[in-house]
Order: C-alpha cells, then structure tokens, then sequence
C-alpha cells in the first residue's frame, strides 16, 4: 500500500544515504515546489494571464517563445537558487548558467513540454536531468548513463511527478488540497510487447524506409507481418506520451526525416531525450535513436537534437532490426556494385 507515502518522506529517505544522494535529492524538491506554482498558473490559464502566444522572441535553437514557457523557466529558476549546484542549462536559454565549480551536480531542464498545446487546453509537462558535475570538467558534455536522477511533471486533469533516482522508476500525484505529492504507484514496468504506437503520421512521405516499413506493418494488423491490430496515439506532448506508455506500453516514434532541420531529429539529447530514456529503461523498457542506444549518446551541444524511439523493449528492438536490416542490404548492394566496376 502507498497511501502514507509522501514525495517528502521518500525524498529523506533517499537523502540519507551519501552527500551525492543528497545535493541530487535537493534538487529533486526544487523541480516538485516549482512544479506545484506552475500547476496552479496552468490550472487558472487565462484567468492569470496565460494566452499561450508567442512573445515575440525565439529560445535557444530558434523555436517561438510563448509566454507560459517564459513565466515557467522564470519560477523554476528562483526554486533553483536555493541548490548547490555546477551549472544549468535550460531549453529557454542559449547557454549554460555557471555556478559553483565544487558542486556536486548540475541540472538540465525543459520548463515546459508541449507549450503548443496550451491554446487547446492539452496536456503539457516540466522535464528534468540531474547529473554529476565533476571540477574543472566541461559540464553536460557525458552520456546519458551517467544521469543520477531525472523526472518529469504532467499537468494534466492530475498533477503527476514521474521520477527515477536511478532505482526503477515511482509515481507520485499532487493532492491538490494539502499541496503535497503522494505515491500512487511504485516500481513501474513497461510490458515487453505493444499494441500502440504515436507518430506524427503526416510526416509519412518524409520518413526513412524503416520507419515507413513498421508503420505499414502496424496499420496492416492482423493481416500485416505483426499479426497484431494496432491503435494509433499522438498528442504532441512528450510528457504525456510517456506517461501513457509507463502505465499501459506503447511506442513512441519522432524519427528524424527529409525535411529541412529534421535531419537528425528533432527532440533536444540534453533534457528531453536523455531524461525521458533514463525513466523508460529505468521502468523496463528501451530508448534509441533507432539505430543505437540514447543513453550511450554524449551531447556534442548543449542543445543537440536527436530521433527518438522508446517504449517498450521488443517493440523498439524489432524497429532498430528494421534499420539495420536495411542498412546492410544497402551495404550489400554497394559492395556489389564495387565490385562490378
């Protein structure tokens, strides 16, 4: 049973165990009071203010700026200042943000997950990476493995902390009433198999041929080489479409594609890939670029974009066997070539 358990009493009893444990632990309770402020100014939407348009002015790698995703990095920001930390980098900001050199971690985030989907009262989230920060070392330069915790919040009808300090993965929802977050679910796990996918299925005629491939495979269902029906979902909000694949499976699929700045995806590695991979595989299931692991992935820039495909694990693995089957046909038939010449 969970009804006892608090966000605080879990928070302290993970604290205890090394001063490490606990510089993350304080971060991990700066994110939660934060995230309770945003809940209620998503919660008034407009009453407060919130039109969820754009001010005018673009984040770090040239997407628009709305007004709730200013207000969210600013309240996140001032529940920050009270952690001892190396250094943060937020999606909001063109650079890292120096601190202390001597602490022990530093900090990623994405304040606001979904931001397009406030004019439609849509689910959006707050997402967050917790890492170790070592003295006289470029911070947020190694893999995703070396993440000591990491969580996201889903404002939806429930306020919900999704958190992993690298020991399975526990969820916890905000009681509204007496502003505390309570455990309601422990030791996730993903199933291995699936019957759901989301992607943005317009995308189709600029996807590569093995992403093509499995989603023809899906939509054929029982007749198709998965002899499985599948049901699509896509709601445009990482956030909730983890969230829904750590309750239920699924897969999720933002490839990279043709287009124009798609090339290599177009999710951000450093605080919304590597986080969300970090909860997936710490709940059971498995996260890749469609080719490789996310986690082993270091950022070259602190806001590198990556495809991302994660969910559960044999249904990830069959879409990375679809790639590299395809690959080394491709490779084959070079060779052939070659050798004809």
């Amino acid at each position: 049973m969970t009804e006892h358990r608090t966000l605080t009493w879990y928070l302290e009893r993970n604290a205890k165990r090394d001063p490490l444990r606990a510089a993350t632990v304080e971060a991990v309770r700066a994110f939660c009071s934060a995230s309770i402020e945003i809940s209620d100014l998503i919660g008034q939407g407009a009453l407060a203010g919130v039109s969820g348009k754009n001010v005018g002015l673009e984040n770090a790698d040239g997407d628009d700026q709305k007004d709730l995703d200013v207000k969210c990095d600013s309240i996140i920001r001032r529940h920050l200042a009270s952690v001892h930390y190396g250094a943060v980098i937020s999606e909001e900001c063109v650079l890292a943000e120096s601190a202390d050199d001597e602490a022990p971690i530093s900090i990623a985030y994405d304040p606001l997950d979904g931001s397009s989907n406030i004019e439609t009262n849509m689910t959006v989230g707050t997402i967050f990476s917790i890492l170790p920060n070592t003295p006289g070392l470029q911070p947020f330069t190694g893999p995703g493995t070396e993440q000591l915790a990491a969580g996201f919040v889903v404002y939806g009808p429930q306020t919900s902390l999704i958190l992993t300090l690298g020991d399975g993965v526990d969820i916890f929802t905000l009681d509204r009433k007496s502003r505390i977050y309570k455990l309601v679910r422990d030791r996730v796990q993903i199933p291995v198999d699936c019957a759901e996918y989301a992607i943005n299925a317009s995308n189709v005629r600029h996807w590569e041929p093995p992403v093509q491939e499995f989603i023809r495979a899906c939509t054929a269902g029982m007749e198709g080489p998965l002899r499985k029906d599948f049901n699509m979902r896509w709601i445009a909000s990482l956030v909730a479409e983890t969230y829904r694949i750590l309750i239920r499976g699924g897969i999720f699929l933002y490839p990279s594609d043709a287009r124009k700045k798609y090339a290599n995806g177009r999710l951000r590695l450093l605080y919304e890939a590597h986080p969300m991979a970090f909860i997936v595989e710490q709940a059971g299931g498995k996260a890749s670029t469609g080719r490789s692991s996310i986690l082993d992935l270091a950022p070259r820039s602190l806001h590198q974009r990556t495809p991302l495909v994660m969910g559960s694990a044999n249904t990830v693995r069959h879409v990375e066997r679809l790639h590299h089957n395809r690959e080394r046909v491709a490779s084959s038939a070079f060779r052939a070539r070659t050798l004809v010449r």
